[in-house]
């Protein structure tokens, strides 16, 4: 053994020079390579065995465990079958001789190179391979060494990974359902022989406060009074192997149930000893004794049995999540929930709120968790199927829940929990939406519930309530567009305007009074303002008093937006029955943003200016913002008012206009200026009220924003309030007949706002009609993008509109477009500026082509045509960047919409745009890795041909007639052929958001206009595409896209199954390499001939993994070796 004994003094010595910390890293790449080649030798494994039954070194035990595992998963097919055979014994005999000195992840390691054999091997040539787990977890010395066996066993063989047949993973997993009642039953031995030897000894209880815990509520829960008496037993202590016998039973049982099916044998009294294990999760006493004893073994203890809550709960939670349940199952179900709500009740059982709360913080905080993912499986997959048991009653599980939820000791939980009331909340209103009969009884069984629910929520936004909470959350950081604080009040908002949903009068009946509160303080906040040298200043300074206005301050702008979240259900059918109470809260809006623009509180001074001055912006904001939600509201208000001309309807429109006026000014804070332009621009588009232009608030607007000396606001702003003023110029009054619109006053108006608009721009066409290629001064600049990003707001804004609306914008705004057009050749090499103008064209084409005319329409897309040469297309893609990609971008899709114009009028373009595609655009970006251009590129070809298939396939009736099929007559056929390579291109690359565009369009184009079944196609590309798809499927570099890829072959192979099964699929084996002639007829042999697509779809998804693993196989044979 001379040689063996000195490899492993070798190899030791290797490894720890391979891990020291001096050792650099060139000489870590020679020790690889020397024991990578050390494992490829034959026989390597002989030296392994002898290494690993004689060292001690856990770095070369765990080399020769990976020599071990490469050789059975890659190249067990060329070992002979007399040294399987040793290695099939040698092995599991090192692991029951070591198993107890072995370090744990080695000895996990050998646990899975066995399992590995097995999944080889059983039963054909390892037959006892389940058999020896059995008997080493019945065996009292081996049980936890053969539960290891079974963990890894159900891992590697249920689910197994790539490198088997689709047969082999077939056999294997029907191999082990067949065990599984075996093996259930004998884990629910060894946790009903454990809890039951250590009860013996708890027999006698100690008196305790919670063993009179079997209250009305908990016999309803359990109709028998022995499940119920079952559950109260006390808690036996284990011992620490006990202990880890039992979670090692239940990591077994939770990965079983993750892919068994739900049936007969997962036994009642299995369930209730899963449950026996779930209360260790909620026993707070194991705890205190553990930390009273103040012995650390005993604290560790505590935490190992809320571990074995975790893991019962885990397993609960693999069987809940299964949405198909057996009829036979249904009552193990109701068993389980009955289970699960006695624990409820046990973690929420006091009278006194603190201590139900300290008592969930006790709790660990993964069985918490746990705990809340079986409510939300409760709700949201058995709620519907249980609701109907009347032994089951939900009313009190919700009482429970509400307990719960509002004793979370972390945010997080309260947010969980709040996401189960949703759930429940949408299960109930999609109830009473389909029984809309019984609407009264189910409300009437609920209500109560969620006035509590509705009323503890408002209580929980409420700094009045919740103070320390809420100072908790954080409202700097911004975590997906929100902060901590912003999401919390969404949240809860949800679960209130759920609430309103349902009942409407008890919602606005809760809400309305608390926000009057503090709406009482705010409006109050005028006698404490005293005049002083530089302003105005609030007389308010005690520390107190500043922090009671601003938790009051704080609660009203939450109110504010709880009630303009509601706006929604004061509209539609129940407008005029809930108009009364629709009509305060709006009243009361108005007079609030106009007290606030009136005393000006956003610009007053205060004792703690860093925080008090932010609430009086955020509060005025706020309720600028709620007024806003009611837009609809007001609109609906409009065409009533319009019938009956109220005084009401008017003063409210133009008392807001009074409060909206003050705030369009640059003195004012950037947040509350834009609350005031986005009510502005909602008044002018939603409500539009025939007088809103003779108010003189907004006359003041008009000539705020027309007046060339006046101070321009921040963009934003002067975009917002120019679309709001063109609207009200532009839009048509409702319920007002044409002839009394104004038009021709209103066009005449229009065009003046756009004339003072646009007056500098206009400006700049002389001095920018001389060819420069000199950067255009700085000033230049930003009058093109201020002026273009206020007129494609206006265009944008009225492209939906009636065809009168659209005449006259593009009647005020043609000198500016031409000025555009004229401008446009002076900047082609300023990439920033063109990227702006081509937004404008595009929103131009997008919406106003009609109005533009063909004549001038053409000569746009001609003028773009000739300054977009390939110099210039390869200047902007390959050397400006991402705004030089943007800059082709806008310009192809101007040309998307040119191509999708019906009637004939754009189609003497389609030639020079698909040669602009094909010849310039596409020969620069093909071969780049970017994705940039590429996808706008693809979506052109794709309308093109979508819009304009007679472009290329002339379709004759006649023909059609005569041969039953339309074989049509084919044009421009050279550039059908080379979009569809380009589009055999696109696959060939690694980006996969442009794979799944393409395979859409094509897909697309077969089911509108047959693309696969034209006779080009079927001759001449069809299998080249099958082809470059199923090797896209071997190769696996898109494999997300699998199912999509799958039913895309379906669809081609489709067209012609016969020539698929005859010529393509022979043709498609004999070309593939790395497998042998043999492997290739087992491959075509296994592709069964169905035409239907799910099992054609199946067979594609075998074949590709068949393929793979039969490369595999032949990769890993060492050389030379004769195949039979």
């Amino acid at each position: 053994m001379a040689s063996e004994e000195t490899s492993l003094r070798a190899l030791e010595s290797l490894m720890t020079e391979f891990f020291h910390d001096c050792t650099t890293n060139e000489r870590k790449r020679e020790i690889e390579a020397l024991l990578n080649n050390f494992a490829q030798q034959i026989g390597a494994w002989r030296f392994c065995l002898y290494f690993l039954s004689s060292t001690r070194n856990d770095y070369v035990m765990m080399y020769s465990l990976t020599v071990f595992e490469n050789l059975i998963n890659k190249m067990w097919l060329g070992v002979p079958s007399q040294d399987k055979m040793e290695i099939r014994s040698c092995l599991p005999k090192l692991l029951l001789a070591h198993h107890k000195t072995l370090p744990y992840f080695i000895r996990n390691k050998l646990c899975k190179v066995i399992v590995d054999i097995g999944r080889q091997d059983w039963p054909m040539f390892y037959h006892d391979f389940f058999t020896n787990i059995l008997q080493l977890i019945q065996s009292p010395v081996t049980t936890p060494l053969g539960l290891i066996m079974l963990k890894t066993t159900s891992e590697e063989l249920a689910c197994p990974r790539e490198d088997l047949s689709v047969a082999r993973k077939e056999e294997l997993r029907k191999l082990l359902l067949d065990q599984v009642q075996t093996v259930l039953s004998l884990l629910t031995g060894i946790l009903e022989t454990v809890w039951d030897k250590h009860s013996v000894t708890a027999a006698t209880p100690p008196p305790s406060p919670t063993s009179g815990e079997s209250g009305d509520l908990l016999s309803n829960l359990l109709q028998s009074p022995s499940s119920a008496k079952l559950l109260n037993q006390p808690i036996p202590i284990l011992d620490a192997e006990s202990e880890y016998i039992c979670s090692l039973a239940l990591e077994c049982l939770a990965h079983l149930f993750s892919w068994i099916p739900l049936s007969a044998s997962i036994t009642p009294s299995l369930l209730t000893t899963i449950f026996h294990f779930a209360r260790f999760g909620c026993d707070i006493r194991a705890k205190k004794m553990a930390s009273v004893n103040g012995n650390s073994q005993n604290c560790v203890l505590g935490q190992e049995r809320g571990r074995l809550g975790v893991l019962a709960m885990s397993c609960i939670n693999e069987l809940m999540s299964k949405n198909c349940v057996p009829m036979e199952f249904e009552e193990y179900l109701l068993r389980m929930f009955q289970q699960t709500f006695y624990l409820l009740q046990k973690i929420t059982k006091d009278n006194n709120a603190h201590t139900v709360k300290s008592r969930l913080e006790e709790l660990d905080e993964s069985y918490i968790e746990k705990f809340t993912d079986f409510l939300r499986l409760f709700v949201s997959v058995h709620l519907r199927r249980i609701e109907s048991y009347s032994q089951f009653p939900v009313v009190e599980f919700l009482t429970l829940l509400f307990k719960y939820t509002f004793h979370q000791p972390t945010h997080e939980g309260y947010f969980s929990c709040l996401d189960i009331w949703t759930l429940f909340l949408d299960y109930l209103t999609s109830k009473i939406k389909s029984r809309l009969g019984d609407k009264e009884a189910v409300l009437n069984r609920y209500e109560d519930a969620l006035v509590l629910l509705l009323t503890e929520v408002l209580n929980r936004i409420q700094f009045r309530y919740n103070q320390a909470q809420l100072e908790e959350l954080d409202d700097e950081t911004l975590d997906d567009d929100q902060t901590e604080w912003q999401r919390y009040l969404r949240q809860s908002l949800e679960v209130v305007a759920k609430v309103m949903e349902l009942l409407p009068t008890h919602a606005f009946s809760t809400l309305f009074p608390v926000l009057q509160d503090n709406l009482d303080v705010y409006l109050g906040l005028q006698q404490f303002i005293v005049t002083s040298g530089s302003g105005h200043r609030l007389n308010i300074t005690a520390e107190n008093d500043c922090r009671r206005l601003h938790c009051s301050l704080r609660d009203l702008s939450s109110l504010l937006q709880a009630v303009g979240r509601l706006a929604e259900y004061f509209i539609g059918d129940v407008f005029a029955a809930r108009f009364s109470n629709a009509l305060t809260v709006v009243e009361r809006l108005v007079k609030v943003t106009l007290y606030g623009s009136q005393i000006k509180l956003y610009n007053i001074e205060t004792a703690v200016p860093s925080v008090l001055k932010p609430d009086l912006i955020d509060v005025h904001a706020q309720s600028l913002a709620a007024l806003q939600a009611y837009s609809h509201w007001l609109a609906q208000y409009c065409s009533e008012a319009h019938r009956q001309n109220t005084q009401q309807f008017f003063t409210l429109i133009s008392t807001t206009m009074d409060a909206v006026t003050p705030l369009i000014s640059t003195k004012v804070q950037d947040k509350l200026l834009l609350s005031a332009c986005h009510l502005l621009v909602s008044l002018a588009t939603t409500v539009r009220p025939v007088f809103l232009i003779s108010i003189p608030a907004v006359q003041k607007i008009f000539n705020r924003i027309t007046d060339a000396s006046a101070q321009r606001l921040v963009d934003k702003a002067q975009v917002l309030v120019c679309r709001a003023l063109s609207n009200i110029l532009l839009l048509p009054w409702p319920n007002l007949p044409e002839n009394e619109q104004q038009w021709p006053v209103r066009s005449i108006n229009h065009a003046s706002l756009l004339s003072a608009l646009s007056r500098d721009y206009r400006n700049l066409k002389s001095s920018a009609i001389a060819p420069q290629r000199k950067m255009p001064p700085d000033d230049t600049k930003v009058i093109i993008h201020q002026t273009l990003s206020v007129l494609e707001d206006i265009v944008e804004n009225i492209s939906g509109e009636s065809t009168k609306s659209r005449q006259i914008c593009y009647h005020s705004l043609q000198e500016s477009v031409q000025v555009s057009l004229a401008l446009f050749p002076a900047f082609i090499h300023q990439s920033d500026v063109t990227d702006e103008m081509l937004s404008f064209f595009l929103t131009l084409f997008r919406g106003l082509r009609v109005q533009m005319g063909v004549p001038f329409t053409e000569q746009i897309i001609q003028t773009f045509l000739n300054m977009f040469t390939r110099e210039q297309l390869a200047e902007s893609i390959l050397h400006e960047g991402s705004t030089g990609c943007r800059v082709v971008e806008k310009f192809l899709k101007i040309l998307q919409v040119v191509v999708q114009e019906p009637g004939q009028v754009f189609k003497p373009f389609l030639p020079s745009i698909i040669s602009l595609c094909m010849e310039q655009v596409y020969p620069i970006i093909a071969e780049r890795p970017s994705p940039d251009v590429k996808a706008e590129l693809f979506e052109l070809l794709f309308r093109t041909l979508h819009h304009n298939w007679r472009y290329f396939f002339k379709s004759s009736v006649l023909a059609s007639v005569q041969r039953g099929i339309a074989e049509e007559q084919m044009e421009n056929e050279p550039q059908f052929s080379a979009i569809m390579q380009a589009f055999g291109q696109s696959f060939l690359q690694p980006d996969i958001h442009l794979f799944k565009q393409n395979l859409f369009y094509l897909e697309t184009l077969n089911t509108k206009q047959k693309l696969y079944h034209k006779k080009i196609f079927r001759t001449t590309m069809l299998f080249q595409f099958v082809n470059v798809l199923l090797q896209v499927l071997v190769h696996k570099s898109h494999d997300l896209l699998q199912e999509e890829i799958g039913i895309a072959i379906y669809n081609m192979a489709s067209v012609d199954f016969d020539g698929f099964f005859a010529a393509f699929l022979p043709e498609f084996l004999s070309s593939c390499d790395g497998v042998d002639a043999n492997q290739k007829n087992v491959l075509g042999r296994n592709f069964k001939m169905d035409r239907d697509l799910p099992s054609f779809t199946q067979n594609v998804h075998r074949l590709v993994n068949d393929l793979r693993y039969y490369r595999l196989c032949n990769d890993s044979l060492p050389p030379g070796t004769v195949k039979l």
